[in-house]
């Protein structure tokens, strides 16, 4: 199948790179010219596991970028819609949604077969319905369910992890306006044999997406309020009290033959210092704000949100009690990506760390293995010394954040043992053993 794809952040560059390993061909479509002549070269302008290699792979052959959506729309079959869907703090911007959508509705007007428009963008509940169909029909002079199918397709992806998740799925949401369009948007995942598909309507697949991210942000804030309460409460390892949840039946389960299944899902069930990203935060919000656009009081939302913006704050509290006044402190912050396995700053919760310690005078070493050149935008206005290894960070340091789980802070035990003076070791993220250090200290701790 032909397919244009429109965005090449995130989501839209790593569907469109994977839908063309699948065997599809594919034309990614961006407005920025650097960017795309970026993609051309095989070189991507977002950093994500395996993205490189693949993109090398398939550029130039089955999948190309271009800025002319237009001509991407008339000689394609489908039309993927990946663009930008902040939150203002009260709504969604849907205003790439609307743009895109009133370009592609114009070519449509020069295309007479059958195409179909498929939203791919994190969009609250009606938004494909009430926004998108009606500029498709307004701007091609076109009935939808007749001249064009419409659609919503959401993305499961992890960021680190994203080209394994869009190759691999666990689900495919398959929401249409009609039996037809539902039909054409399966086919796209045709090559994905033996996935469980959900065929459902645009407004229903809508919501699975935003269910999902809030009932993991909602496991992640459960854990880190037991996990703050143990603190308070003392002589309770919260990391105990988890290992210890897992291990029902109904979260790990046991096969018939004794081996019992651990689930990815139960490392949300784990205390830390909080989530970041660009999908948790934004999608819990623009929910909550939706509910209560139509009536609904979305109280454990709100208060997912209010532990969460209040857990880095405990990485905080944890060096007050070695270090009350951090003016002239030498502090090493390891990781600034709100998660491994990328450079993505967006929400994490090294910033409001990093902007309170330097606020209150505290020399600052930091490192992430990925993301400092984002942080060099990100903290512009700080005096920060960005090392460029784990064990020039911590070689002289007083105190140590750990706020990310990278694989190679596992050594940080051994890099401690080394130093003339033992450091105290904040973990944000319990990837340490409390005994693997002489000074530790840990959230839910």
């Amino acid at each position: 199948m032909k397919i244009a794809v429109a965005g090449t952040g995130y989501v839209g560059l790593v569907s469109g790179v994977c839908l063309a390993a699948k065997g599809h061909e594919v034309v990614c479509v961006d407005i920025d010219q650097d960017k795309v002549d970026k993609i051309n070269r095989g070189e991507p302008p977002i950093y994500e596991v395996g993205l490189e290699d693949l993109l090398k792979e398939h550029i130039g052959k089955r999948l190309r970028a271009s800025t002319d959506l237009r001509a991407a729309v008339i000689e394609s079959d489908l039309s993927l819609i990946a663009v930008g869907t902040p939150f203002d703090g009260s709504a969604i911007d849907v205003s790439f949604i609307r743009q895109v959508s009133r370009e592609i509705g114009a070519a449509l007007r020069e295309r007479n077969e059958y195409h179909m428009v498929v939203v791919k963008s994190t969009v609250v509940p009606g938004t494909t319905d009430d926004v998108v169909l009606p500029i498709l029909e307004r701007e091609s002079n076109k009935r939808a369910g007749v001249h064009f199918g419409v659609g919503m397709n959401p993305e499961f992806l992890r960021e680190g992890d994203a080209i394994s998740d869009f190759m691999n799925p666990d689900r495919i949401v398959v929401g249409g306006n009609d039996e037809r369009a539902r039909d054409m948007l399966a086919s796209v995942y045709a090559p994905f044999e033996g996935v469980d598909v959900v065929r459902t309507n645009p407004k229903t697949a809508e919501m699975i997406k935003y269910a999902a991210n809030s009932l993991l942000a909602t496991l992640i804030s459960f854990s880190n309020e037991i996990g703050n309460l143990c603190a308070s409460i003392g002589e309770i390892d919260a990391q105990d009290v988890m290992r210890g949840v897992h291990l029902d039946k109904r979260f790990s389960p046991i096969l018939d033959d004794g081996v019992r299944i651990s689930p990815t899902s139960n490392t949300y069930l784990e205390a830390g210092c909080g989530f970041g990203g660009s999908c948790f935060p934004k999608d819990v919000k623009a929910l909550i704000a939706h509910g209560q656009r139509h009536g609904r009081d979305m109280a454990l939302l709100d208060a997912v949100v209010q532990v969460n913006a209040d857990q880095p704050k405990k990485m905080l509290e944890l060096l007050d009690k070695h270090y009350p006044n951090r003016k002239g402190v030498r502090v090493a912050v390891l990781g600034l990506a709100f998660k491994p396995g990328t450079d993505d700053m967006r929400e994490s919760p090294a910033i409001p760390v990093v902007r309170t310690l330097a606020e209150e005078g505290a020399v600052i070493s930091a490192f992430d293995p990925i993301a400092a050149e984002e942080a060099h935008h990100t903290f512009k206005d700080l005096d920060i010394h960005y090392a460029d290894s784990m064990v020039a960070a911590v070689a002289d340091a007083e105190a140590i954040l750990l706020m990310t789980r990278w694989d190679e802070f596992a050594q940080l035990p051994d890099v401690v043992a080394q130093l003339p003076t033992a450091p105290v070791v904040i973990d944000g993220r319990r990837m340490l053993a409390k005994d693997s250090v002489p000074r530790y200290e840990g959230i839910g701790l």
